[in-house]
């Protein structure tokens, strides 16, 4: 039977040494970012945020502390200021990492253009190792699609075939969420189908890490015989595993490949994300091919459907049953 586990408790306080080109960068990162000023002596800056105080001292020493250091060290210090991944893969403090198991992730979740990719990778203490060498980490942190498709390539040839991929192209997920009504319902049926793949090729991986993002049961369930005996974890912040980082590279790049390869036969770019420009591309796709071409290219129940048929003199009767479901609005629970 699946267990759900916690994470492993995590250090609240990290110090660096920075040179004076990495404090540079991290002064414009504090004065970007949503920080109140702290007064600290001797500091070149010093700020407070959620759970978090971060002060750069003259010395060039950088101290950051509270809760959220840990996050903050992974997901803004590592990648944006010391470009190299030193917390990554903990064996102190998360001995399991190291272990043999399978991380999942997805990526075009929130795309409007494009599918929905899911990855999962394994790994052992040896790729853990690697992949920390290689600065392997949460395709978030990544900025450049060219650097994201280069650890794709590293990443695929460490992992040799010990990897998963499950793409649903558009008109497999407008036909999936026409039924399910449900994106969490998708991603479970997808980590589902991702892990069972992988389970072909290295049967004995005991557990699979994914990121909380609905009940664990929906994947459960969605498990068939070969993915039952798995543990099943889920927790917040799981790109910190060094296999779910890795599935979140190579979800990445498979994403990227794909939106290059749709853009293709309609030659245009298809831009990421639900923008203005994401907008004007769908339109323009609109009055080139008709409405229709929607249901191969776009997340139909993406409200922004309704806004672009409606600027080009079309509704979503026209894209046939296929096209009817519509993400229902976020409502936010009242306060008594």
């Amino acid at each position: 039977m699946s267990v759900l586990k916690s994470a492993p408790m995590q250090k609240n306080s990290y110090t660096f040494k920075l040179d004076s080109a990495q404090q540079e960068t991290l002064i414009q990162l504090l004065k970007q970012g949503n920080y109140l000023p702290d007064e600290i002596p001797y500091t070149h800056i010093a700020v407070r945020g959620e759970n978090l105080r971060i002060a750069l001292y003259t010395s060039g020493k950088c101290v950051v502390q509270g809760k959220g250091a840990h996050d903050w060290v992974l997901y803004n210090m590592e990648p944006l200021v010391l470009q190299d991944a030193r917390l990554g893969y903990d064996e102190v403090h998360d001995p399991a990492a190291m272990e043999a198991h399978m991380g999942i992730d997805e990526s075009g979740k929130g795309d409007f253009f494009g599918p929905l990719v899911i990855a999962a990778a394994f790994v052992n203490k040896p790729l853990a190792k690697a992949f920390e060498e290689k600065g392997v980490r949460d395709s978030k942190t990544v900025t450049s699609d060219k650097k994201a498709e280069e650890m794709a390539r590293d990443i695929r040839k460490m992992l040799g075939d010990r990897f998963a991929i499950i793409t649903i192209g558009p008109r497999a997920y407008n036909r999936l969420y026409q039924s399910m009504r449900n994106v969490n319902n998708i991603l479970a049926w997808g980590h589902a189908r991702a892990i069972e793949n992988l389970l072909e090729k290295v049967p004995d991986c005991p557990r699979a890490i994914s990121d909380q993002f609905g009940p664990k049961r929906q994947i459960e369930q969605a498990l068939m015989k070969k993915g039952r005996s798995i543990e099943l974890v889920q927790r917040p912040k799981a790109e910190s595993d060094p296999a779910v980082a890795a599935a979140s590279i190579l979800a990445r790049a498979a994403f990227i490949a794909a939106l290059r390869k749709l853009g293709e036969p309609h030659g245009v770019t298809i831009p990421k994300g639900a923008s203005d420009r994401v907008r004007d591309v769908a339109a323009e796709l609109i009055e080139a091919k008709g409405p229709d071409i929607l249901l191969d290219t776009v997340k139909c129940h993406f409200r922004t459907t309704d806004a672009v048929l409606e600027s080009t003199g079309h509704s979503r009767s026209d894209l046939g049953p296929e096209g009817q479901a519509v993400s229902k609005p976020f409502a936010r629970k009242s306060r008594k």
